[in-house]
């Protein structure tokens, strides 16, 4: 545990424990997800135009509910996912790709992270929310400027509750067999207020973690000789890859947020009610009390804090994985000469205060025969 100062020096605690974390993470009594208990909204501390605000003020969303309001939001999420069918979900991953590779397979080279990374798990989720493929672009650059927590994140956070105001509308008149029908005509009842919020959520918490879990994966298999050689050897499977990334590199380091909803202790530390608490999961994943030797294989093991515990766990997480293992095993079969083209102490990566992610990875590779037969 430690004290921490956030935007405008506003007070919180880091907790950089794994069973910290997970003590968090599973006492919703304790640690509240609702920020109006919390200390720096009760007393107003917060500006208006503060990039903490998109996510962390209040919304009618499951992420900042608890106890039965929560399970009533959850239960309309997690069975409109549940209706995704799995063999079309990997026909819509490996269509696009395919379109993807093929536009740069015959340079020989390309930048995997905006040239695929950041495009394919928009592409899919898109697919399924049933939004028009003309907005993947302006979606994937709005998401990841709130995620930055820029200058523009509000705005770019309205651009996004537009676009799925638009989308509510739509399939509220000519509904159709995608997500956001599904949560409109759920048995929940789900206000068009919390339907448009929660297919922002879904959208947002989906493209982000995958965008960074694919771009952390391709390069541990493009630069750690473990992975490199164990999977084309076959003794590690993909998927082995991906559990290894989202140990050491979760595509989301740091989870906001919760607030403590009365004097309590934990870590040691004394903590107020009202206090912000946020998550150190990259933090929590490399404590020496569950890993004391960093350089074991954690193969099998799935006890990392990536995609939380709880109440709160991702709901979302096995479409993460699918569109992580099967983009980044059709891509690795296109192109099973690929290599780096700089050296990999160039790779550069940006910082946000909720992840850390790469801006680029350069390739090169002997241009394939176009696919055939793709779906």
């Amino acid at each position: 545990m430690a004290p921490v100062l956030v935007w405008n020096d506003l007070p919180a605690w880091l907790v950089l424990g794994h069973q910290e974390n997970l003590e968090v993470m599973r006492t919703p009594a304790r640690f509240t997800c609702d920020s109006r208990q919390g200390s720096i909204y009760r007393s107003d501390l917060v500006p208006a135009d503060s990039p903490l605000r998109p996510v962390t003020q209040w919304q009618p969303l499951m992420a900042f509910a608890d106890g039965p309001e929560h399970a009533r939001l959850r239960s309309a999420v997690t069975d409109s996912l549940e209706r995704f069918n799995r063999h079309s979900m990997r026909r819509y991953i490996t269509r696009y790709t395919h379109q993807l590779v093929d536009a740069f397979t015959d340079r020989g080279s390309a930048d995997l992270v905006p040239e695929f990374a950041e495009q394919l798990p928009m592409l899919v989720l898109t697919q399924y929310f049933g939004i028009p493929k003309e907005y993947v672009l302006p979606l994937v650059e709005a998401v990841r400027d709130m995620i930055r927590g820029s200058e523009t994140a509000l705005a770019s956070n309205q651009f996004v509750v537009d676009t799925m105001q638009e989308l509510v509308e739509r399939k509220t008149a000519e509904p159709g067999n995608d997500f956001a029908s599904w949560l409109i005509n759920h048995e929940s009842n789900l206000s068009n207020n919390e339907i448009r919020e929660h297919l922002r959520l879904v959208l947002v918490a989906g493209y982000e973690p995958t965008v960074n879990l694919i771009a952390n994966a391709l390069k541990m298999v493009l630069t750690d000789r473990r992975f490199h050689g164990s999977l084309s050897g076959g003794q590690m499977t993909l998927p082995d890859a991906l559990e290894q990334v989202l140990w050491d590199h979760p595509p989301i380091g740091l989870l906001p947020t919760r607030w403590a909803a009365g004097d309590t202790v934990l870590g040691g530390r004394h903590i107020r009610t009202g206090d912000m608490v946020l998550l150190a999961i990259e933090a929590g994943n490399v404590d020496p009390a569950i890993r004391p030797e960093l350089s074991t294989s954690v193969a099998g093991n799935r006890s990392h804090l990536a995609f939380s515990a709880g109440p709160h766990e991702c709901p979302g997480q096995d479409i993460g994985r699918a569109i992580a293992a099967t983009g980044i095993d059709i891509l690795l079969a296109r192109m099973p000469d690929m290599r780096l083209a700089v050296n990999d102490s160039e790779l550069q990566a940006s910082s946000t205060w909720m992840s850390r992610r790469l801006v680029s990875l350069p390739v090169q590779f002997t241009p394939p025969r176009p696919a055939h037969g793709s779906c």
